[in-house]
């Protein structure tokens, strides 16, 4: 997992670079996680909870009407069941490839794809009227604080920079330290945002 962060991070860090052909966005909306546990053949997920997200990146443009876009994002991730609620916050670094497809004079529609890399900064159990925190680690009681997975992304793009977007972020990392099940993170998401 150190591998992966440190090779998103050279990415970022590479693109960061290239300045002259690059642009730069920010992007903020509401996520809308769920956690989807697995185990001795029987599969269940949380309901939605919502939460948020910021995002800063850059635009490396690598080919016509296609970008690379590494950034780094806080995610807030999670679920509920009836009343009780599980806050999650990560940093994440996302490498999207992009592909735009221009409408006209108004802007362009895009599509993307790509891995992602997170480290848990905080967790929350609220419910019942009581709260107490998550802990990240390795042992039974905690949670694994490394997650990764794959974000899908779409939107519209117009010529003066404002987007609106849709997204989905597929977590690969089991959070769960016991046993053999699988506690992985699913998260959708809506927002909009402007690139400079």
């Amino acid at each position: 997992m150190k591998k992966i962060l440190l090779s998103l991070g050279a990415a970022f860090l590479l693109a960061a670079g290239a300045q002259a052909q690059t642009s730069w966005g920010a992007k903020a909306g509401l996520n809308f996680p769920k956690l989807n546990a697995s185990g001795n053949g029987v599969t269940e997920s949380t309901d939605a909870s919502t939460n948020f997200y910021v995002t800063g990146y850059a635009s490396i443009p690598a080919a016509a009407n296609f970008a690379i876009q590494p950034g780094l994002s806080l995610q807030g991730k999670g679920g509920k069941i009836d009343d009780v609620k599980t806050n999650l916050m990560y940093l994440e670094i996302p490498v999207n490839a992009v592909y735009y497809i221009p409408t006209g004079y108004t802007g362009s529609v895009f599509i993307g794809a790509g891995p992602y890399a997170a480290l848990g900064l905080s967790g929350k159990v609220k419910g019942g009227g009581q709260s107490y925190d998550i802990n990240f680690g390795s042992a039974d009681d905690e949670v694994n604080r490394f997650d990764w997975g794959f974000n899908f992304l779409a939107g519209y793009k117009l010529t003066n920079g404002f987007l609106v977007n849709a997204g989905y972020g597929l977590g690969l990392g089991n959070l769960n330290n016991v046993g053999s099940g699988n506690l992985r993170n699913g998260v959708f998401s809506a927002g909009v945002g402007f690139e400079f």
